[in-house]
């Protein structure tokens, strides 16, 4: 019979006894006082056999509202997407899914490949000439950017839009109050970055500009225009940019953005209630050695073979810890793996079709949910988000929806308390018209009674 799981045998644990010189696992606790020892019996359950317990986990398991048993409409960072079935199949081979840090090139060819097929493709995604080996999430992609703007410029100022996530820009906070770094956040309008204000902000001690694009709330921003702002007054300009939505619109490397940064979620990881994640990071080639992580360069050896190496390392294991960019000491390996494999398997052509499905889908349901009555919020083009006015509590329509076995979307006003009473919905290329139409008619009866 097979085990998935050998425990320790009698013999085992004699074995080890006899090796360390001791009679029993007690005389192993000796040195600690008896009054001090726990002498009752742990609060804990008794032990199952494997079949009971994979019952009782999955039990547990099916109280969550997952995306295989229920429609989702909520994005707000985290999306249900199209895996296409390879992913899982390379992501799972015991050469990538063990694999740690590619410390010696020559036993990880594999690994390193991969890692620089990751680059590659940021890079081409985003229109930068150079990009790391990945990060944590887009989050904390975003705070390295800043911190790299920071020492670049050697200013102490931050702007940052109130339409970038406010979890990263929270993330922002943190990183900047360590650094005794200024951040301050420029308003909205029209669910935008409001370029009058940004332009009465930024000033020469300004070291970037950052945007979100499509921003928080689906929103697209005027790029351009923010950064003709940003370098006029010789501020950096950042761009924190959802890699699906650049398979259809023009990259931040066509509007000068000197650092691109987000997270690779979109592609082949599933949102698995919130992480983890993978973020990227990519920038202009002057900025090379400033960048947080690591860097997977191809060369070829002795013998004219084609390899791969570790480039670039500017983190403190391998430099002074006064050099180093970041203390970020790792990357997120198989997820950038699993992103890599995805867009490999959709092509460009695949890419950029299932953008245009985003939109498509996204523009049916806002027609839907107009003919129910409601209302958008804003008038400026959107990918696969938009934001929705709601006549009654967004909690209580989430909680009916969830009754009809739909995730509805993002109550804002956790966040942005001028936006209360609003929904941010999201609508990739996974929801059908059925689930569509279902989704506006039963927010329509419970909002609307129609």
């Amino acid at each position: 019979m097979m085990h998935r799981y050998l425990p320790m045998t009698e013999e085992d644990r004699r074995e080890m006894l006899d090796v360390i010189g001791v009679d029993s696992v007690d005389e192993l606790f000796a040195d600690i006082p008896e009054k001090v020892r726990f002498k009752g019996d742990y609060r804990i359950k008794k032990a199952k056999s494997e079949t009971a317990l994979l019952k009782e986990l999955a039990a547990l398991a099916d109280k969550n509202a997952n995306l295989k048993q229920y429609t989702s409409f909520l994005g707000a960072g985290v999306y249900d997407h199209y895996i296409p079935a390879v992913v899982d199949h390379v992501i799972s081979r015991s050469e990538f899914y063990t694999a740690y840090t590619p410390y010696q090139p020559e036993i990880s060819q594999g690994e390193l490949q991969a890692i620089f097929e990751f680059q590659t493709m940021i890079c081409e995604l985003t229109g930068m000439e150079v990009a790391n080996s990945s990060m944590y999430d887009g989050g904390t992609a975003m705070a390295e950017a800043a911190m790299l703007a920071s020492g670049q410029t050697r200013r102490k100022k931050i702007l940052v839009s109130k339409a970038v996530h406010p979890q990263y820009r929270a993330v922002l906070h943190t990183y900047a109050k360590g650094q005794g770094i200024t951040v301050e956040e420029i308003p909205l309008k029209d669910g935008r970055t409001d370029i009058d204000a940004a332009k009465k902000s930024i000033d020469g001690d300004t070291a970037t500009v950052i945007v979100q694009y499509p921003n928080f709330f689906g929103s697209i921003e005027l790029l351009k225009e923010i950064e003709e702002l940003a370098h006029a007054e010789k501020a950096m300009f950042i761009v924190s940019a959802n890699l699906l939505a650049l398979g259809i619109f023009a990259p931040p490397g066509d509007f000068g953005a000197d650092i691109t940064v987000g997270d690779c979620q979109v592609f082949g990881i599933p949102a698995s209630f919130g992480g983890p994640h993978c973020g990227y990071f990519a920038a202009t080639s002057k900025l090379m050695r400033k960048i947080p992580g690591r860097l997977v360069g191809e060369t070829v050896d002795e013998n004219g073979k084609r390899g791969y190496v570790l480039t670039l390392q500017a983190r403190e294991q391998h430099i002074r810890r006064d050099k180093a960019t970041s203390n970020i000491c790792s990357n997120q390996a198989l997820n950038a793996l699993a992103a890599s494999v995805a867009i490999a398997a959709l092509g460009k052509k695949g890419v950029k079709e299932m953008a245009l499905a985003n939109i498509s889908k996204a523009q049916y349901a806002k027609k839907k949910l107009e003919e129910k009555g409601f209302e958008v919020a804003f008038g400026t083009p959107f990918f696969n988000e938009f934001l929705l006015k709601m006549p009654k509590s967004v909690k209580a329509a989430n909680d009916h929806l969830l009754k009809k076995k739909i995730i509805g979307g993002y109550d804002t006003g956790r966040d942005y308390p001028e936006f209360a009473g609003h929904m941010l919905i999201a609508v990739t290329e996974m929801r059908t018209k059925a689930e569509i139409d279902q989704f506006a008619e039963e927010l329509g009866v419970f909002c609307h009674g129609e």
